[in-house]
């Protein structure tokens, strides 16, 4: 996809966000925003890793090359070389590598044969012992209705199996400083009919399904997850609490209301969460604020009411870290990232630290590593 404008997305007061967003020569918008990378202020702040030896699967990362925003393979691979035990990883989908003809519901596999190829390259061991892309989580459009078999068996097909979860975004909100108009979702997406007719598919082909919303929107993927019990979610980002728009300055009132979903979501069995995400702008914690980037210390302190909520909640055994690089790379680095993470479950005993950074994501994807077995 060509790009061919890119802009700078207002909020409803008129302020620019300094996130970008990109017109593609394809039609509208179909890439999200992306922050911006500043490789120099990353680089005034740096930390050795905390309990190096650690296994770590990260199961949520991005890979693009777009214009003003670019994060291959070979970026990745240098993140994943930063001192932790990266064992593996489980790639996100993202809008990127579509196929450029064709029909217009296949052109998402695309995608799906780009990660597998970043699988395979990564597989050969010529980059490293990580095995990068060793999961993919694709896109295929739930609404098409009896078309979406047809959709979901060529990205089965596509990933080699790799493929391991279907990511449909379902995150809106009416303030477009929160969703951006990259958003493709409407309100009450996960109670279409056509969207749950798609949704229905998914245990059919042994697919989970992960599901990126806002807090605000919890108690729809809890009914989801309800009327579906025999197909797995993956809550992406802790429900994303947000922190900008009409919730800014709102932290205390958002942490309860947070919760209270949570709580709820939390008694579905065939939900996890992945822990992360945070720093991405909507959860309103101005990272990229300050002079020198955020240390490992500081994100614990801010982020521990979440992460440990979740964990005690659903239990080490439905809970996994993630990166969410490269947005989560627009204000802090990948091993700092991870040190943040380590010094969160510092509480926690081996067995449940192990199932924190590899073995429920290890489990939920499928991924057959034996170094991460339970």
């Amino acid at each position: 996809m060509a790009a061919t404008a890119i802009g700078i997305i207002k909020d409803e007061a008129g302020c620019a966000v300094d996130w970008i967003f990109i017109m593609t020569a394809m039609g509208g918008i179909h890439i999200p925003r992306y922050p911006i990378i500043r490789h120099e202020w990353l680089s005034l702040l740096t930390e050795e890793p905390i309990e190096p030896d650690l296994p770590i699967i990260d199961p949520h990362h991005h890979l693009w090359d777009h214009t003003g925003a670019r994060y291959m393979f070979d970026d990745l691979m240098a993140d994943l070389n930063t001192g932790h035990n990266i064992l593996a990883t489980v790639y996100a989908q993202a809008y990127a590598m579509y196929r450029s003809d064709g029909p217009e519901a296949l052109r998402p596999i695309g995608e799906i044969e780009f990660a597998n190829g970043a699988g395979a390259m990564s597989a050969s061991g010529i980059y490293g012992p990580a095995r990068a892309c060793a999961g993919i989580i694709g896109f295929v459009d739930l609404r098409l209705g009896t078309a979406v078999d047809d959709a979901l068996q060529a990205a089965v097909a596509a990933g080699n199996g790799r493929l391991k979860a279907i990511r449909h975004i379902t995150a809106w909100d009416r303030d477009i400083s929160i969703r951006g108009t990259a958003s493709q979702a409407v309100p009450n997406m996960l109670a279409d009919p056509a969207f749950r007719q798609g949704f229905s598919q998914l245990a059919n082909h042994d697919l989970t399904f992960d599901a990126f919303l806002y807090h605000t929107q919890l108690d729809e993927l809890t009914d989801l997850a309800q009327s579906f019990p025999d197909t797995h979610i993956v809550l992406d980002h802790a429900g994303t609490p947000l922190g900008v728009g009409r919730f800014m300055d709102k932290r205390a009132e958002v942490l309860t209301d947070w919760k209270r979903s949570i709580d709820r979501l939390a008694t579905c069995p065939n939900v996890s969460v992945k822990l992360g995400g945070f720093a991405m702008k909507n959860c309103g914690f101005q990272l990229d604020q300050s002079p020198l980037p955020p240390s490992s210390e500081y994100l614990a302190e801010i982020w521990s009411p979440f992460v440990d909520h979740c964990i005690g909640r659903f239990g080490p055994s439905r809970c996994m870290f993630e990166s969410n690089f490269p947005v989560d790379k627009g204000f802090v680095s990948y091993g700092v990232l991870w040190n943040a993470f380590k010094r969160m479950a510092k509480s926690y005993d081996q067995k449940e630290k192990q199932r924190l950074f590899s073995g429920t994501a290890n489990q939920i994807y499928r991924l057959g590593l034996d170094a991460c077995a339970p």
